[in-house]
């Protein structure tokens, strides 16, 4: 996707060796800035303060953070076994940053089996850069055919309207480019549609605490050119009672192989709306995002629970002629704040998966017939 006229990935490697690239997502929409990772650490950091958010977008900064990883083992260690042992922590070190994301332990683990099959140091640190790259090359491409995917379901919903209205289109948090290589998972029909010449129109939830919304997925739809309109979480149900949402879709950070989905906070009380007034609930997701050991997702995925201060205090620009945030605080003194960053939506209230290989039902059966492969 483009930032000001200019092609842009959420990661990319340095020109050195034991660099990787990444946008400050902390620092949109109000400024633009690239931040250089240089060790395992600094890939910690980044996934856990939120520099980079989105299952797609973690899934392959951990990838890359692993090619760090395998550099700073090049140096720490003197032998294979060393060198697989300490990897292997390292990547422990990542996937305890965000334990709600499916595509970070996915790509954690994909390196491990990767980079151990290989008989030399150099020959591992060779395969954990080549292992990133995949990553992120795969991400991209499967979010473009997700675009394709769901294009289907827009220019139905426009045809039935008649062939001229836009197709309005609610989403929650950000699914987009942003939150994974390119493209995006939620947004992706919705670009492949407005480059098709399909008119749309995307309602954007501020999605609170920390607004990526409003502060991204808006930057981002503005970026490209598409309609959108922010509203505050609570106006979803409202619109859908008055007929001016044709279909949700929302992204996921990961998804029971039997159809229940872990998305942002709020993203289960659109599901209910969406039921509620007959409006289609979809989720676009990359195979990346599959849990396939999880079978009920309400009990069973770990939902984290992070600072309070995300919610008791926002920041923003206090004018227009600022260039500086400025962070405020919300809450009554002395009160207690609770922060769960996800709620999980039961398979019976999703109208359909939006994947890589196609659209299929939110249950067990109909995941299994796109991916064959991963039935036990």
């Amino acid at each position: 996707m483009k930032v000001d006229g200019k092609p842009y990935r959420t990661i990319w490697l340095g020109d050195k060796p034991g660099e990787a690239w990444i946008i400050d997502q902390r620092k949109l929409p109000f400024a633009f800035e690239e931040v250089v990772l240089k060790s395992t650490e600094d890939t910690a950091r980044a996934i856990y303060e939120m520099y980079v958010r989105g299952a797609g977008c973690i899934g392959a900064v951990a990838a890359h953070g692993m090619y760090l990883a395998a550099v700073e083992c090049e140096v720490e260690v003197d032998s294979v076994e060393s060198f697989d042992q300490a990897f292997r922590k390292k990547g422990e070190q990542l996937c305890e940053t965000r334990p709600t994301a499916m595509n970070l332990q996915w790509a954690v683990e994909r390196q491990v089996r990767e980079v151990s099959s290989q008989d030399s140091i150099q020959e591992k640190v060779s395969r954990a850069r080549e292992v990133a790259r995949e990553v992120a090359d795969e991400d991209a491409e499967w979010c473009r055919r997700i675009g394709e995917n769901g294009l289907r379901l827009i220019q139905e919903i426009f045809e039935k309207k008649g062939g001229k209205d836009p197709v309005n289109i609610l989403t929650h948090c950000n699914a987009g480019w942003l939150a994974f290589v390119d493209w995006g998972s939620a947004t992706s029909p919705i670009y492949a549609a407005h480059d098709a010449g399909i008119p749309v129109h995307v309602w954007v939830d501020e999605t609170r605490p920390r607004n990526q919304g409003a502060r991204l997925t808006a930057w981002e739809l503005g970026q490209q050119g598409v309609p959108h309109t922010v509203i505050v979480d609570n106006v979803g149900g409202h619109l859908m009672q008055h007929g001016m949402v044709d279909m949700v879709i929302t992204g996921t950070d990961r998804t029971t192989y039997t159809g229940d989905v872990a998305n942002k906070i709020g993203t289960y009380l659109k599901a209910l709306a969406a039921r509620d007034n007959d409006v289609p609930f979809y989720v676009a997701l990359p195979s990346s995002t599959f849990d396939w050991e999880i079978r009920d997702g309400v009990k069973e995925i770990p939902i984290e629970q992070r600072d309070g201060e995300e919610v008791a205090f926002l920041s923003g620009l206090a004018s227009t002629n600022d260039t500086e945030e400025t962070e405020v605080n919300l809450v009554a003194e002395g009160s207690p704040v609770a922060n769960y960053a996800f709620d999980v939506t039961p398979s019976h209230l999703v109208s359909g998966l939006i994947t890589e290989r196609g659209v299929c039902d939110a249950n067990e059966a109909s995941v299994f017939s796109l991916f064959p492969e991963k039935q036990k």
